[in-house]
């Protein structure tokens, strides 16, 4: 780990930007077909979300966070959970986003965590387990538990976007009353620790108590900032997207209860399904018969 003795010391983050630079070139390749052509909107979306990618992994961002600050933190989970993931899925094109999510296990795990329920309870141990004082501390001083912490953030985030995401395939999708209604939810449960630094009058991170003070924030006042930052911006973008999802179903449909239509590769996804589960039967042993009474 490299000693940092000014908040605003420098370094190259050189492994996460590489991983940003491969992700893009990756991107590149795979939508090099004309069937996976993406659109110039989703060409910017997908670069927007690499940009918050960068941010959020290198100088000085990631340095504050790991070292320095809560505040800095927050900020940093906040772009990998309501950021990163709804830009790239976005900004793929549909055909690339099926072939990807075509494994069974993957599409398995997708099934789970559409439900809304399985999704707050998946986001919430996540989002708290990763803040408790241990996972910090230890985040703090290796490496890599700090990026196995941001790479489970980040795969939170997806889980969290999933159930309203309309360009996964074969799934059941919520109404727009419901996706409104999961996003306010999500918005409340998950960010219930930033209560409790709010009124906290003491530091309850050793990690960022014994450090200088950043930008002249004593670590009270910034661990009081964090929760503050965590619970506004949370409810700020998430009520914000739910709120225009149902008034848009609003405007379209004149109900706030409209579904999305079925594609192509929805009814593709579900003959996969049915022709695994057939396979599944076909290997099964046969049940022993019942012995005679």
């Amino acid at each position: 780990m490299i000693a940092l003795t000014h908040p605003f010391d420098w370094h190259w983050h050189i492994l996460w930007t590489l991983a940003v630079i491969a992700l893009g070139a990756a991107y590149l390749a795979a939508t090099r077909s004309p069937d996976r052509r993406p659109t110039r909107r989703q060409r910017i979306l997908f670069a927007l979300g690499l940009l918050a990618l960068l941010v959020a992994f290198t100088w000085p961002l990631d340095d504050l966070a790991a070292h320095w600050s809560l505040l800095f933190l927050v900020l940093q989970r906040l772009i990998l959970m309501l950021g990163v993931p709804p830009l790239l899925v976005a900004g793929t094109p549909r055909p690339l986003i099926v072939r990807l999510t075509r494994p069974p296990a993957v599409d398995a795990i997708l099934r789970v965590v559409v439900k809304p329920i399985p999704a707050v309870c998946i986001v919430t141990v996540v989002a708290v387990g990763t803040l408790t004082t241990g996972i910090v501390s230890l985040a703090a001083s290796s490496g890599v538990a700090r990026a196995a912490v941001q790479l489970a953030v980040v795969l939170s985030g997806f889980i969290l976007w999933a159930p309203v995401l309309t360009e996964l395939p074969g799934l059941r999708r919520l109404s727009a009353l419901g996706r409104g209604a999961y996003l306010i939810v999500q918005s409340i449960v998950p960010s219930f620790l930033s209560v409790v630094w709010i009124f906290a009058r003491r530091p309850l991170y050793a990690s960022y108590a014994h450090h200088g003070r950043v930008i002249g924030m004593s670590p009270v006042l910034d661990q009081q900032l964090a929760g503050f930052l965590a619970k506004l911006s949370t409810i700020a973008v998430l009520w914000t997207v739910a709120f225009t999802i149902m008034t848009r179903a609003q405007v379209t449909t004149g109900s706030g209860d409209d579904q999305e239509p079925l594609t192509w590769s929805d009814v593709e996804r579900e003959i996969e399904r049915a022709d695994r589960r057939e396979r599944r039967r076909h290997w099964m042993p046969p049940r022993p018969a019942d012995p005679p009474g």
